[in-house]
């Protein structure tokens, strides 16, 4: 006699023979902790909003104040929206007297400053990672050391050696003290990044054939790109936002930068809230532009020693 087997986990509409295990229920504990993640990675992600509507809202009013008109801006209750945008403070800021002299002359000390705080900042920062001399150790303290002594108590030194080098109320001697000012602190923070590099590196390149010029160029240069970037992020909003130096240096209006044509927009006659919004939002234009070149440099930086070639 034949006798009909069926096998087992087969289901009456399965189409193979495989069988699917059943899967265990989530645990009531479980659950729970799964909720209350839940409920706190929300509130955090509320926290965090809230603390960057706060964070940005001093950066909306200025450009919103830049739009108004003079009526709305001296009015009682405020605007958050300008009910009759206009340019006419743009146009105030930008025929103002020495504002646009004042823009190339923040361009340049910038630029200059940064660019020179870099080179040679990473030369310092390779001899003081990469060899061992005499007084390196001392070097190093005297770095550190230097960053702590207030900007305040040497101004007046800084001040008489530039006027016997005949450089105070010139672009250029307020260029060296940004200088002077921003290498201990770029010196030491490239230092990190090319300690952070393997000598083992190098001594590859040299191997294959390379100089020590091409070992810089194609393995040290690429790895501590963001370093670099880093640096140059620290140093350009130091000379950009800088007031109390190029203040006391300079005292002809055509050798100021925009942040003292800023602030000599608050006379003892009022202050005029909208070219002076107008202005600021102007001079962080090139801090936007900055650091959507220093975002993609940033992106670079990070893969360019991942791979050969």
């Amino acid at each position: 006699m034949a006798v009909n087997t069926v096998p087992v986990g087969t289901g009456s509409g399965s189409g193979s023979g495989s069988t699917t295990p059943p899967q265990s229920p989530t645990p009531p504990g479980g659950r729970r902790r799964v909720r209350r993640r839940r409920v706190s990675t929300g509130i955090w992600n509320v926290i965090a909003v809230a603390f960057s509507l706060v964070m940005f809202f001093p950066v909306y009013w200025m450009v919103v104040t830049a739009f108004k008109p003079a009526p709305e801006v001296l009015t009682f209750h405020p605007n958050f929206i300008p009910l009759r945008p206009t340019f006419d403070n743009f146009s105030s800021a930008l025929h103002a007297q020495d504002f646009l002299t004042d823009l190339k002359n923040s361009l340049i000390i910038t630029g200059s400053s940064v660019l020179l705080g870099l080179v040679v900042g990473f030369l310092g920062a390779i001899a003081l990672a990469r060899f061992n001399f005499p007084g390196r150790r001392a070097a190093i303290l005297v770095l550190l050391g230097v960053q702590m002594v207030p900007l305040i108590s040497v101004i007046i030194p800084i001040y008489l050696q530039l006027q016997k080098w005949h450089q105070t109320d010139q672009l250029l001697g307020v260029i060296v003290t940004y200088l002077v000012l921003l290498l201990p602190f770029i010196t030491w923070m490239l230092r990190g990044f090319v300690a952070n590099v393997p000598r083992e590196l190098d001594e590859a390149a040299l191997v294959d054939g390379a100089t020590r010029g091409q070992a810089f160029v194609r393995v040290l240069l690429p790895l501590t790109l963001p370093g670099l970037v880093a640096a140059a992020i620290y140093g350009f909003i130091q000379a950009w936002n800088e007031f109390f130096i190029i203040n006391i240096l300079n005292d002809s209006g055509n050798k100021q930068n925009l942040m003292v044509w800023l602030v000599s927009n608050q006379t003892a006659h009022g202050t005029h809230w909208g070219p002076l919004m107008a202005g600021a939002t102007i001079s962080s234009i090139p801090v936007v532009i900055f650091f959507m070149i220093i975002q993609k440099n940033v992106a670079m930086g990070l893969t360019a020693g991942a791979v050969k070639g």
